[in-house]
């Protein structure tokens, strides 16, 4: 199986259906994307998933960092 986000290879079966085989849900090791057996095509596909999401595991050096939460302000 290959992540639709960032097309690694290193995907893990988070959970499955308490009854029978009724769905998955996914996890890719490299990006930390989620997602379940049963969503649509655009979503399960790499082929068909939105270019404009995906992400290449080679930048991810480059990304920004979460920033960090800024003090709370006194009443």
């Amino acid at each position: 199986m290959k992540c639709p986000r960032c097309d690694s290879e290193s995907v893990s079966v988070m959970v499955k259906s308490p009854v029978g085989d009724e769905w998955e849900v996914y996890l890719c090791d490299t990006c930390k994307f989620s997602w379940r057996s049963t969503e649509g095509e655009n979503i399960t596909d790499p082929e068909k998933y939105d270019k404009r999401f995906k992400l290449n595991p080679e930048e991810f050096d480059k990304l920004d960092k979460i920033p960090p939460i800024p003090p709370l302000l006194k009443k």
